[in-house]
């Protein structure tokens, strides 16, 4: 161990640059926005004025790009897909996946579904068998599934999700409603 590695030092401008970079995308856990201090700089050392005080960019961002929320299926709309008059574009079958592989899979399937307009897919989760004792994890993507499904990272591309009828795997799959990508349109001046 070094002399110098018990003390803190300040970031360079790269290095906050790259926080800034990896944690655009955080989200807080329940808890509301506890706005940070912004990083000291030479030039706000110097000088303290109120009118030189500024809140941090990154709070106001946080603010505006809050997830859109999920949306419960009608009843009706459930029947049309157990009957298949609504018509299902994509399935996924995410047996035998590890969480791991499973939550990558699904991100991918979920942003290719929607470039190509899918409406409807189907998750393919599997019911996990039943477990001989408690300590056994069985079922693991039929729980963790819906979870992920609720993650702001998904919201994206997600609308809402239901429990499948029986005839397309029941409690072992989800209906999946996907969020329409957001049209590009540009005005040329």
């Amino acid at each position: 161990m070094s002399a110098g590695e018990g003390k803190s030092r300040r970031l360079t401008a790269e290095e906050r640059k790259l926080w800034g970079h990896f944690t655009r995308s955080v989200a807080p856990l329940g808890r509301g926005l506890v706005p940070a201090a912004p990083p000291p700089t030479a030039a706000s050392s110097k000088t303290k004025s109120p009118t030189q005080v500024r809140p941090p960019a990154r709070v106001a961002a946080a603010g505006a790009r809050t997830a859109p929320g999920l949306e419960p299926f009608d009843r009706r709309l459930k029947q049309r897909l157990a009957r298949g008059t609504e018509s299902l574009d994509e399935r996924i079958d995410l047996h035998g996946r590890t969480q791991s592989e499973a939550h990558a899979a699904l991100l991918s399937f979920l942003r290719k579904a929607q470039s190509h307009g899918a409406k409807f897919v189907l998750v393919i989760t599997g019911k996990g068998g039943g477990a001989g004792d408690d300590w056994s994890e069985r079922g693991v993507l039929k729980r963790q599934v819906p979870q992920w499904l609720k993650l702001p990272e998904f919201r994206g591309y997600v609308v809402g999700f239901e429990d499948a009828h029986s005839g397309h795997g029941g409690a072992g799959a989800l209906y999946v409603r996907i969020r329409r990508r957001k049209a590009a349109t540009r005005r040329c001046s």
